[in-house]
């Protein structure tokens, strides 16, 4: 089975990668049910072509949008210019080492981004992650808010989360603080034909084939979200 480069998706084919995505439903209830974001300073982590972003800028002061990859970061900045917001800015950035000041934020989200370092697979995936949680404790305020989404499975309509996620989610419920909780996060697709081509192309024959298989025009997805308060933890 060929293994899927998503890092490779996300600078070369990151206009396929949004049309993926753009199956999923909008996130922005579930964030503005932890925390309100009418008025707050806003930091979109691993923000790509704009789920969050796109989603919280109508609510935002301002929000700034950090990727890794350039290529994403394009279409996000399109997606709100096209939207008529004036409150963004986007910058390519390392998660470990965030290019925005201290005490600059009152809400941090992260979508499906940190995983990418945090998985134990990774490299020093524990120092990736304290890395990343110390920024995020500089760059928020007092009183200010993390929320995290990651995947919880796809192709699952319970919770049934990959392996080598596992112990990253550990780390921030046990050693972080982090409250948490699941919702569904399907795809609806606008026919079989897309449902498993798009599969195919993100995730692979595993899925697509189950897709076509089972001529599934809705795929179903959960997904994990953990939120911080400030005041919860003062140690990150």
């Amino acid at each position: 089975m060929t293994e899927i480069d998503h890092d490779l998706i996300y600078q070369d084919e990151a206009s396929q990668y949004h049309t993926l995505i753009s199956k999923q439903q909008q996130l922005a209830h579930v964030v503005n049910g932890i925390r309100d974001c009418e008025g707050l300073d806003i930091v979109d982590l691993g923000a790509g072509t704009g789920r969050l972003t796109t989603a919280l800028a109508p609510f935002a002061k301002s929000i700034k949008a950090l990727d890794a990859s350039a290529a994403m970061l394009q279409i996000n900045a399109s997606r709100l210019q096209q939207a008529g917001a004036a409150n963004w800015t986007t910058a390519a950035a390392d998660l470990r080492k965030l290019p925005l000041e201290s005490q600059s934020a009152d809400l941090i989200v992260a979508g499906w981004a940190i995983c990418y370092l945090a998985s134990n697979n990774a490299p020093n995936w524990e120092q990736n992650l304290q890395e990343i949680m110390a920024e995020m404790k500089r760059v928020l305020r007092p009183g200010g808010t993390i929320i995290i989404f990651e995947n919880m499975g796809t192709g699952s309509t319970i919770p049934d989360p990959p392996s080598f996620l596992k112990p990253y989610f550990s780390e921030l419920e046990g050693k972080y603080g982090f409250s948490h909780k699941w919702i569904r996060t399907d795809y609806q697709f606008d026919s079989l034909a897309q449902a498993e081509e798009l599969t195919r192309f993100f995730f692979g024959d595993w899925l697509a084939d189950a897709v076509r298989e089972q001529a599934l025009v809705r795929v179903p997805e959960c997904a994990g979200v953990w939120w911080l308060h400030h005041e919860d933890r003062t140690e990150l």
